[in-house]
């Protein structure tokens, strides 16, 4: 996807809790067996950011009250990049978070089903929204990471900690996002499961049903898509490699950033394992909080080229460039 239209970023804000909890400290890290106690130290996550108990909707509506309170404006449309779990069911949890950050002209939907990679897919629908209706002024995109249950330890995937975001997607906003791609196999959907309805919430343990499955087939697969989809996304946008200024990712392990490094001869950024260890994986928060870490970090100048990888266990993928 690329064409002339500059499409590019509002605003950000993140929401990060100050509390921090070492993941040796969590109450499942006891019960955990050798290799998944192994797994949880080596992981490269330190702490955990942990709000107090709360519902992920009103931790999606406070970044998006606190984004627009910073910087005013009326979205047409709130995109909720959805959560590991719903608030409710049956009920609408993008009408709660437009209800209570009081988005009244924004028309709520959710994207749902694609875990991490949400939020890359949201904000190229967001870009398409606006492309496809001059009327449409500026979209807005939220979602709040909080574990599925009790746990935060997901072996053999991560160390899943608490956050939330809010960012928009307008005319003219930078960085302009120049190019995407996303695929996703459908094979994989079931890969990962929590067995909800014949236990209460606080029992709820999420099952991989097939580890080696996971850290070899998709891992396997997720290089040759990655790889083949930073070709065409840099081939959309007529760039090469030695034109990307930085690459980041989403916070899942510390190997991982090794891993993808080696794999695509393009270094990932330290802020993401930075992030990691100090927060843990934020689901489809993580590749936001990176992106708004860097814009402000000041070393970036106009005109430099940021790669954005993302991928899930769903197997989910997405590439995206995006122009300072």
């Amino acid at each position: 996807m690329n064409s002339g239209t500059d499409i590019g970023i509002g605003a950000i804000h993140c929401v990060l809790p100050d509390t921090r909890v070492a993941v040796e400290d969590l109450p499942e890290f006891a019960m955990l067996d050798t290799a998944a106690a192994d797994f949880a130290r080596g992981s490269g996550v330190r702490t955990v950011g942990i709000f107090d108990e709360t519902e992920q909707a009103p931790l999606a509506a406070r970044a998006c009250r606190e984004l627009f309170e910073a910087h005013p404006g009326e979205p047409d449309v709130l995109l909720l990049v959805a959560p590991r779990a719903p608030d409710v069911l049956l009920g609408s949890d993008a009408g709660r978070v437009q209800s209570e950050a009081k988005l009244n002209s924004a028309f709520p939907f959710t994207v749902e089903g694609l875990g991490c990679t949400g939020s890359s897919t949201a904000w190229a629908l967001a870009r398409d929204l606006l492309v496809a209706d001059p009327g449409r002024e500026q979209v807005v995109i939220a979602h709040a990471s909080r574990p599925t249950g009790v746990d935060r330890i997901r072996f053999p995937v991560t160390v899943v900690g608490d956050g939330a975001y809010a960012m928009t997607m307008v005319r003219g906003g930078r960085p302009v996002l120049r190019a995407h791609r996303e695929q996703a196999d459908g094979s994989f959907h079931d890969l990962f499961r929590v067995d909800y309805k014949q236990t209460p919430w606080y029992e709820w343990r999420e099952v991989c049903q097939d580890t080696s499955r996971y850290r070899f087939q998709l891992a396997t697969l997720s290089s040759r898509r990655l790889g083949a989809m930073v070709d065409q996304v840099l081939a959309d946008a007529g760039a090469d490699r030695q034109r990307v200024k930085v690459t980041l990712m989403q916070n899942v392990t510390a190997s991982a950033y090794d891993f993808y490094t080696s794999l695509l001869g393009l270094p990932i950024h330290p802020v993401c394992g930075r992030h990691l260890a100090e927060y843990g994986h934020l689901g489809a928060a993580d590749v936001v909080l990176n992106l708004n870490a860097l814009l402000e970090s000041g070393e970036l100048d106009q005109g430099d080229l940021v790669l954005v990888l993302n991928n899930s266990p769903v197997a989910a993928w997405a590439v995206t460039l995006w122009e300072v």
